[in-house]
This record gives C-alpha cells, sequence and structure tokens, in this order.
C-alpha cells in the first residue's frame, strides 16, 4: 500500500489543530527558532501539544528546522532538534546538513526545498545520506520531477499550493546582498516584490516601476493524480504565516481532491484515519491568492508574473458596464453582501474599499470609495464576507470509528472501545445491579446511550452487549454514560500518546556527493557541514554567501522565470532588447543573465 499525505502549514497551535480538523494528514510548523519563517515560532509546550493532537488522529507532526546554523549556534540548535523530538516530533525539516552530524537521537529527517533539491543525482544522494524524505524546488516541470522521483527511493514531497519563491530555494541571496535579512536565516525582505525599472544595453528604460520579479502564486488543483502516479508521497500546502481560516479553506480543499484521486486507485491510501466534518464549501479563490497556476510544471511559457501589484487581489468578479454617482454595475451577476472588499488597477496603482451597501436584485453596488473606476475597469474581490462568516462560525470536527463492547451482570459492567488500528481501552463499574423487570427495555435503554458519542472525537459504529449469567441488570443511564465517556476519553489519550513509526534514514558513508567542489551557493556556514561535505568526497568548499561582507558580482538568483520571456522578448525568438539587461530599484542594481540551452535566468547583484 502507498501512503499519501496532505501535509499542511500551521503558524501556532491552533492554526495546527484546525489544518488536522479539516483533513491535513501532517503539519510543519517552526520551533522556537531556527526556522525559515523568523515570525512564525512556537514554544516546545505548544510543539508538544499540536504533537499529541495529530497523533490522535494517526497525523504527524513536523517542526522546522530549515535555516543554515553558524558555529555558535550549533549547541543550541542540536538541543532544540533533540528536545523536539523528545516532544514528539515525527520529523525535522532541515536545510543545513550539521544535523546529520548532531548525534540526533530517533531523528527523522527531511531535506528542506532550502537545499535547492533539483536534480536527480542530487536528490539521490540525500536519499542515500541519511534523510528520509527530499522536499523538491519548485521550479521544476512536470518532466523533471518524474525523473527525479525515479531517481530514488526515499520520500519525495512537493508544493501544490500558495506563494512561489521566484529564486531557487536556499540559492537566493538577493536580500542578504542589500541588508543584513537572509533567506537562508527566516530573514528574507521579498525584494523580488519590489517595483524596478528594467534599462537595456543602451541605457533606456524599457519598464519602469513594475514588479519584475513578482510571479504569480501555485495552485496544483488539477494535477493531484498526476503527482500520486508519478511517485509523490507528500503534497504540501505553503503558508506558515497564513492566518487559521486561509489554513482551513485550503486544507479542505485538497483533502477533496486527494480523496477524489486515492479513491480512483489502486493500492494507494491517505497516510492518517479519521473523517472531516466540514460544514463549509471550500474555494481557494476565496482565500489570499495572487491568482495562480502550476508555475512551470506544465512548461516554461509567459504568463507567470504580475507585473502591476504583487498584492493578492483575489477572485474577478467581473467589469464595470455602468458607473452611476455612488454607485457602479459589473457585466456580470455575482451576489455581494456589505463589507465585501473590492479592488482594481487605475494609473499603475492597486486601488481597494469595501462595499457599503447593494441592491443584487438590480445589480448596483455601493462602494465606500470610487477612486477612478471607469466603464470597464476589471473588479476583483479580495474579501468575502460571508464566506469568511461561515468559516469563521463553522463548526469543523474530525471524528474516529469506535465500537463499543459492554459485558453486563447484576455484579459488574466492563465496557471496552476498540478503534479501527486496532486499539482498545476498558472501563469498569460496580455493582450490584437489580434484574431488568423489561430485559428488552433495558437492553435498548442500554444500546442507545453507548451509541451516543457525546462530545467526544468517536462516532460509536456499532454497540455489542453481553449478558454475563443470562440476567439483563437494570442500569441506570447516568452510569452507561459515565462508563462511555470514561472509556472513550481513555482511548482518546490512547491515541494521542501513540508516535506514528518513524521513518530513519541510514547514512550511507560510501555515497559521494554529485559535485567535487562546491561554492558559496551551497551555504556552507560551520564546521560540522563542511565535515560531511569531506566525508562524501568533497575536496574544494567555498564559504557560504552569508558570510561574505559584499555580495557585489555575485549570482543572487537563479530562476526558471524569465522576464524577456514575459515580456515576449525571448532570445530565441529574436528579441529586440539590447544586452545588457539591468534591474533598478532606487540606487540598487542587478544585472541579468540569460542562459538559453538551459532557460534560465540569473540575477547578478
Amino acid at each position: 500500500m502507498k501512503y499519501i499525505e496532505l501535509l499542511a502549514p500551521a503558524k501556532d497551535l491552533a492554526t495546527a489543530c484546525a489544518a488536522i480538523d479539516c483533513g491535513a494528514d501532517a503539519v510543519y510548523m517552526g520551533g522556537p527558532r531556527l526556522g525559515a519563517r523568523a515570525a512564525a515560532t512556537n514554544s516546545l509546550d505548544d510543539i508538544r501539544q499540536a504533537a499529541r493532537y495529530a497523533h490522535l488522529y494517526g497525523a504527524r507532526l513536523y517542526m522546522t528546522l530549515n535555516t543554515i546554523v553558524y558555529d555558535h549556534e550549533i549547541d543550541e540548535a542540536r538541543t532544540i532538534a533533540q528536545q523536539a523530538i523528545d516532544a514528539g516530533v515525527d520529523a525535522l525539516i532541515i536545510q543545513d546538513p550539521a544535523y546529520l552530524r548532531m548525534g540526533l537521537v530517533g531523528a527523522e529527517l527531511h531535506a528542506s526545498t532550502q537545499m535547492y533539491n533539483a536534480t536527480p543525482e542530487g536528490v539521490a544522494f540525500w536519499g542515500k545520506a541519511g534523510v528520509s524524505r527530499i522536499v523538491l524546488e519548485r521550479g521544476l516541470t512536470k518532466e523533471q520531477m518524474a525523473a527525479i522521483c525515479a531517481a530514488t527511493n526515499a520520500e519525495i514531497e512537493v508544493f501544490i499550493h500558495g506563494a512561489i519563491c521566484v529564486g531557487g530555494s536556499g540559492r537566493c541571496y538577493m536580500s542578504r546582498s542589500l541588508s543584513h535579512r537572509s533567506g537562508n536565516r527566516g530573514e528574507c525582505s521579498q525584494p523580488c516584490r519590489q517595483p524596478y525599472d528594467l534599462i537595456d544595453g543602451h541605457g533606456k528604460v524599457v519598464r519602469r516601476g513594475a514588479h519584475l520579479l513578482s510571479v504569480k502564486d501555485m495552485d496544483m488543483s488539477a494535477h493531484i493524480g498526476e503527482l500520486i502516479d508519478m511517485g509523490v508521497t507528500s503534497m504540501k500546502i505553503e503558508g506558515r504565516l497564513k492566518d487559521e481560516a486561509y489554513v482551513r479553506n485550503i486544507t479542505a480543499h485538497y483533502r477533496r481532491l486527494i480523496d477524489r484521486a486515492i479513491a480512483e486507485r489502486q493500492g494507494v491510501a491517505r497516510s492518517s484515519v479519521g473523517r472531516s466534518q466540514i460544514d463549509f464549501t471550500p474555494s481557494p479563490a476565496k482565500s489570499f491568492t495572487r491568482s495562480g497556476g502550476d508555475y512551470v510544471y506544465g512548461g516554461k511559457h509567459g504568463g507567470l508574473a504580475s507585473f502591476d501589484t504583487p498584492k493578492a487581489t483575489g477572485e474577478p468578479v467581473g467589469r464595470v458596464k455602468r458607473v452611476g454617482p455612488r454607485w457602479i454595475e459589473l457585466d456580470r451577476k455575482v451576489e455581494f453582501a456589505p463589507g465585501d472588499g473590492l479592488c482594481w488597477m487605475a494609473g499603475g496603482v492597486l486601488c481597494g474599499t469595501n462595499v457599503n451597501s447593494v441592491d443584487n436584485a438590480s445589480g448596483r453596488i455601493v462602494p465606500n470609495k470610487m477612486d477612478q473606476l471607469t466603464v470597464g475597469t476589471p473588479i476583483f474581490r479580495n474579501f468575502d464576507k460571508r464566506f469568511a462568516d461561515t468559516l469563521r462560525s463553522s463548526h469543523t470536527r474530525r471524528t474516529l470509528d469506535a465500537v463499543l463492547h459492554l459485558a453486563a451482570s447484576t455484579e459488574q459492567l466492563t465496557l471496552t472501545a476498540h478503534d479501527t488500528s486496532g486499539n482498545s481501552c476498558t472501563a469498569s463499574a460496580e455493582g450490584p445491579f437489580d434484574v431488568a423487570n423489561n430485559p428488552d427495555a433495558a437492553l435498548g435503554a442500554m444500546r442507545t446511550n453507548l451509541a451516543k458519542s457525546g462530545g467526544s472525537v468517536f462516532t460509536v459504529q456499532s454497540v455489542e452487549i453481553e449478558c454475563v449469567g443470562g440476567e439483563v441488570p437494570f442500569v441506570p443511564m447516568g452510569t452507561i454514560n459515565s462508563l462511555r465517556r470514561s472509556v472513550l476519553e481513555e482511548l482518546a489519550e490512547l491515541r494521542k500518546g501513540l508516535q506514528p513509526p518513524k521513518r530513519i534514514a541510514t547514512e550511507q558513508p560510501d555515497v559521494r556527493y554529485p559535485m567535487s567542489r562546491i561554492g558559496g551557493d551551497h551555504n556552507v556556514v560551520n564546521r560540522l557541514a563542511r565535515e560531511f561535505y569531506i566525508s562524501h568526497g568533497v575536496e574544494r568548499i567555498d564559504e557560504g554567501y552569508d558570510l561574505a561582507p559584499s555580495l557585489d558580482g555575485v549570482e543572487v538568483m537563479r530562476t526558471p522565470y524569465c522576464i524577456r520571456r514575459e515580456m515576449g522578448q525571448c532570445l530565441l525568438r529574436g528579441s529586440k532588447l539590447a544586452e545588457p539587461l539591468t534591474l533598478r530599484h532606487g540606487s540598487d542594481e542587478f544585472r541579468l543573465r540569460f542562459d538559453c540551452k538551459a532557460c534560465m535566468m540569473y540575477v547578478v547583484k
């Protein structure tokens, strides 16, 4: 059986529990420090609670330690990692190979996308070097992903939804080249979302103040079955800084798609148990989104960027058909509500407002502001109040199946609860109890009350009652209810304490790294990482770029996204833009270099 995992993000304990409730098979979240989202940290106590809640459903909890570690932080990193493992974390997501040299006990390690896992050779190496799972770079085509899956026996994890890092993960130093804030230290300043002037080789400004590196978000909804068939184990939602409503909506959406894909295939199952009872209809367009597509999965093409704005515009709802003194009408019939958020582009600027009132019968909308709203303007809804209210008031819960067996006599009651995973708990109540005058009514009352799950996480599928000695006791229903609550609570606590089996990989000492020399882009900044690479055949190791005083002249970004292609100026199709091309933001300049054979763009400080 092949098990497929839906992996959801969580910025805190509440969001982690919400993700599990909505159907996540695993959750990843930051610990106290050293995660790639410095603004999304959690105490070890919250990590412990999140792990216990995940384990209740056979789900897993991963903690991110996916930044590079300096020499003076090695002891702290080792302590945090071991404490997380001891707290019940199922795996650590790492960027720095130093963790493979820390002597961690019981550690399942996953190679973060921050390790720029983009080639079959590299992924095959990490699968033999002590990591159990490799998280792939987002900028890969379907063919590249398939080749990687075929090259290793390690588990493969891919992103299926959320923001795209336009630069290769862990190989982007654009933020670090402008300040002390480094993406490899969880503090990226997101310079890719800033506006730039594009200047050609003659010094002419080709495009002014455009968000030339701001790519749209990812939405792989149409490719779930393909990923399963390819060999992908885990499907990951981006967003450890997103709010709980986003996580609930997107997790519920992909839960439905993955369940559908699993049902259409033999030998495939989800990796956790339980049923999520969701009382809302998930819709990705109603959560934070910069539109969306499959990025370069289906091949490298134009239309990947959003030059006008890096912000989330939401779902398109039509164009302005008529403009009144204080109202507008759209060319499409859409139900609006007071409090909805609308946005539109005007004069190269994203404008926004909320809806004051609406007459859905006539289609007239009264916005709070009407800045430069003219006939023909495309309108987007970036906040759907009704949907947000539905999410806020929903009572999503996840339930587990249980079977109850009651052994009843006039002397004692013994109730045993079994779950579908083979776990069981027993609770007893001492008599004596009177013999029931109406045995059938007494049995019916006991069966009815035992079938109630109350406020527990269990759904009682069946009740068996065995009358020991042949007589049916008359038992107060308060005693029956107390027994049921006690045994189901005990079974839930038992499940929370059961950790899913870990898949700890063994490092093969004789496996050689694919390169004999590695540059500063490999982020080696501590002695343990250096020792690791040397032990695997690397002969020369340059100091990691994060230790460099200046990155002038350094390639600070590599990306399959191409500004030329986006502008219809591909070099292979007769571009008229004179080389070299430069990006300028204030006093900062970046030179663009194009490798047409590999179809890659490089940004040099």
